[in-house]
């Protein structure tokens, strides 16, 4: 048997980058994996295939979308035992000229996204007694970055999350953590190659420059401590947040 046989998990934002790194690990240590993303199309669908799991598209920033996306989970598999909220929306701007709609638009996409998810996968966990939520945060929202205030703030207000459901959630056997990737080759960095003005590859190189392990992180890095998390013979790790970064910054429990 391998560590996550008989479990059923949704990552949400999981038709490319991260989230499909995701999906896969998972996927390979056993688990049914239902992957989401804000539409369906053929990448979602060719992943699922791949991993023998189900596409469950629809918009995490829509509550109603959230039960919805629960309960065909668990209804398709049987019972929804882990939530890997990895969704994420962002654009860059100076503060001053941030469209206030699009600034909402990513607190309501990150930190309200992962808050109605919870919201709807916490009873089909309870008829269990026992899950794992592992939210993906961000160094960012740590320590924080020139126009991308928004990002920051909504990254941060999730690691908040994490240590009061955390607290609030363990004595049921639901543990949740965090994973706080630093820079990452992912697409969203053409976000920020844009906002730069500058091709990915000299993006990229920038960003290296700063980071004492001398380069970017890779997907599959991040999926090893999302693993980790959500293994469910782990359970003395709490409300923790697990930084990915290459050492450019620490998380403080």
């Amino acid at each position: 048997m391998t560590r996550l046989d008989g479990r059923v998990v949704l990552v949400t934002g999981a038709a490319q980058g991260m989230g499909a790194a995701h999906a896969r690990r998972l996927a390979g240590a056993g688990a049914t994996v239902a992957v989401n993303d804000i539409r369906g199309g053929d990448a979602l669908d060719a992943l699922a295939a791949e991993i023998g799991g189900l596409a469950v598209p629809g918009d995490v920033a829509d509550p109603s979308e959230c039960k919805r996306i629960a309960a065909a989970v668990a209804g398709a598999a049987g019972r929804l035992d882990v939530l890997v909220a990895n969704h994420a929306y962002m654009t860059m701007a100076p503060f001053l000229e941030h469209d206030e709609q699009d600034w909402w638009r990513i607190v309501d996409t990150n930190l309200g996204g992962t808050f109605h998810l919870v919201q709807a996968v916490l009873p089909h966990m309870r008829r269990h007694g026992e899950g794992r939520i592992v939210v993906i945060s961000s160094e960012w929202g740590v320590t924080g970055w020139p126009e991308a205030t928004a990002y920051c703030a909504a990254k941060a207000g999730l690691i908040a999350l994490v240590k009061g459901l955390g607290r609030e959630l363990a004595p049921e056997g639901i543990i949740v953590n965090a994973v706080a990737p630093g820079v990452t080759d992912t697409p969203q960095l053409q976000v920020d190659a844009d906002a730069a003005g500058v091709d990915l590859a000299v993006m990229h190189a920038r960003y290296a420059e700063g980071i004492p392990l001398g380069r970017i992180g890779v997907a599959d890095e991040i999926s090893v401590a999302v693993e980790l998390l959500a293994d469910f013979e782990v359970a003395a790790i709490v409300g923790q947040v697990i930084a990915c970064n290459g050492g450019t910054a620490r998380v403080r429990a």
